[in-house]
């Protein structure tokens, strides 16, 4: 059975998810409102601007649906400002003055940790769960991961040390865009944590009436 992906789709570069998922043959469905969450497997909350995306999730009435379908299991992906609103708190000097978090991934996120837009960078990171071959990563106005907490495995780090990706059960978080570089394996492993997840559900699944 094929994963149904949702990607947030109310501020940020989600086009840019949309087209990976589509150049491994999964049809993405865009995520606006309470109901397109419906029958997901896996959600990926976009890079773009946090506070904006937090306070957009809060309008929209997501806020509640998204953090039962992380209690419900199903994996869920922030990458650079989806990461911080995924966060359980922003390092008190980098937060802004209103930040709508979903407090689920139990990490200190530190925003715009390597300074402004023009200080961007690009390298390449060993993240064996993604594959032997290095990732490219792309850091824009990027976050890191200042703690984390005991349930949290790092994923990737920088050469200092730095965290940059992490997984916290059906949680991840990545500090880069792993969409705009035209490598589809992180989203690969994505909808295979996706694919699993539906394995678990599959008995509650069978009891659903027919639509």
């Amino acid at each position: 059975m094929e994963a149904r992906i949702g990607v947030l789709a109310l501020q940020g570069d989600f086009q840019e998810h949309l087209a990976s998922l589509a150049r491994l043959g999964i049809a993405g469905r865009e995520v606006k409102l309470p109901d397109d969450l419906v029958d997901l497997d896996g959600l990926i909350l976009p890079g773009g601007e946090s506070t904006t995306i937090g306070r957009l999730i809060h309008r929209f009435g997501l806020r509640e649906p998204i953090l039962e379908f992380a209690r419900a299991g199903r994996p869920i992906w922030g990458t650079c400002a989806g990461m911080i609103v995924l966060a359980r708190e922003v390092d008190p000097e980098t937060r802004a003055r209103t930040q709508h978090l979903l407090g689920l991934l139990d990490v200190v996120v530190r925003r715009n940790a390597f300074g402004p837009q023009i200080e961007s960078f690009e390298t390449e990171l060993e993240i064996p769960a993604v594959g032997s071959e290095p990732v490219r990563a792309v850091f824009i106005r990027a976050p890191v991961v200042a703690e984390l907490g005991p349930a949290v495995e790092p994923l990737a780090r920088l050469p200092d040390g730095t965290v940059v990706a992490v997984r916290q059960d059906n949680l991840i978080g990545t500090a880069f865009h792993p969409e705009l570089t035209g490598d589809d394996r992180f989203h690969a492993w994505f909808c295979r944590l996706a694919r699993a997840s539906i394995a678990c559900a599959l008995p509650e699944r069978a009891r659903r009436p027919a639509q």
